[in-house]
């Protein structure tokens, strides 16, 4: 089967599905590594190494509270099925342990968290199409973290859509995971740290 692999999302979201679908999606070998978006498989490239010391630092700190609270943590790539016409891999996924029977051999479910770490050549892809997609599925809540700017985009899930939530004195207190609380300057004091710089 010949299959468009696209590598950047078009400017504006398509308003029809593509052709593909989930079957589709499994049928695929594991390399290159893609997504089903919307019915339409995007090529994601090799992350920089300052995107995977970010998304390393993020799962380390989810670990953590996870191990205390009975979650799960899990860093990519973990086929996560949202939709027949959507299966995407995100950087970091969480699942409370309300929710963690959803994650048993395979992804069964949306997640309560999902954090994408942006890089060149997904940025665009992770703030448009998957933001669409993460609001359609009732992702209950999304963390964009940008490493080249240090800082992180909270957004939580209202009504179909989501609302970013400021942090208060350099905290984030999630409104939707009462365990999860982080300190923003420490997590990028560590990834610089990490990186030497």
């Amino acid at each position: 089967m010949a299959i468009a692999l696209l590598k950047e999302p078009p400017l504006t979201l398509p308003t029809e599905l593509g052709p593909y679908r989930r079957k589709d999606y499994e049928s695929l070998p594991d390399e290159p590594r893609c997504e089903l978006i919307f019915g339409r498989f995007y090529l994601s490239p090799s992350p920089s190494v300052p995107h995977q010391v970010a998304v390393g630092i993020v799962y380390q700190f989810l670990d953590r509270i996870a191990q205390t609270s009975g979650g799960l943590a899990l860093p990519a790539p973990a086929d996560t099925p949202l939709f027949d016409h959507s299966v995407v891999q995100p950087d970091v996924l969480y699942f409370s342990a309300q929710r963690r029977g959803l994650a048993v051999d395979r992804i069964g479910g949306v997640p309560d968290l999902v954090v994408e770490v942006l890089s060149p050549g997904t940025a665009r892809r992770d703030r448009g199409d998957k933001l669409a997609l993460y609001a359609r599925s009732g992702l209950p809540e999304y963390w964009i973290a940008d490493p080249a700017e240090r800082q992180i985009e909270f957004l939580v899930h209202q009504k179909g859509r989501f609302v970013v939530v400021l942090p208060e004195g350099g905290e984030y207190r999630s409104p939707v995971l009462a365990e999860l609380r982080l300190d923003i300057a420490e997590l990028w004091r560590n990834v610089q740290e990490r990186l030497g710089r």
